[in-house]
């Protein structure tokens, strides 16, 4: 990962704050979303999380079929060959993992069925 990384800090149900860098903004039905990837080390690379943009808030995403189409969007753009889709292009993420219940809960693979936890 590079030096010029945009990272945040998000804090979870107890307080313990968690590492993020912002993999991708993406909008899809006129909504933004922000996916990050867990700068952790006990975190499988691959996992990303989705949450919803409202205003300066990052929202978890409850509902299945939003979650479904954010995912399908942002992994449609990570699969384009780079200059076809903005300025992102693909960025090879891998999987996205959806955050769960309100606010920022952790760990985020809670309803990813391809993780072991």
């Amino acid at each position: 990962m590079g030096e010029n990384e945009d990272v945040i800090t998000l804090l979870d149900e107890e307080g313990v704050e968690h590492e993020f860098s912002i993999v991708d903004v993406l909008e899809v039905s006129d909504q933004r979303y922000a996916i990050l990837q867990p700068l952790e080390s006990g975190e499988e690379p691959d996992t990303a999380v989705i949450f919803r943009m409202e205003g300066d808030a990052l929202v978890t995403i409850e509902d299945d079929a939003e979650f479904e189409r954010v995912r399908a969007a942002f992994e449609a753009e990570a699969d384009a060959p780079d200059g076809e889709t903005g300025p992102a292009g693909g960025n090879g993420a891998g999987e996205v993992a959806p955050s769960s219940g309100n606010g920022v809960d952790l760990p985020p693979g809670d309803h990813d069925s391809s993780q072991s936890h």
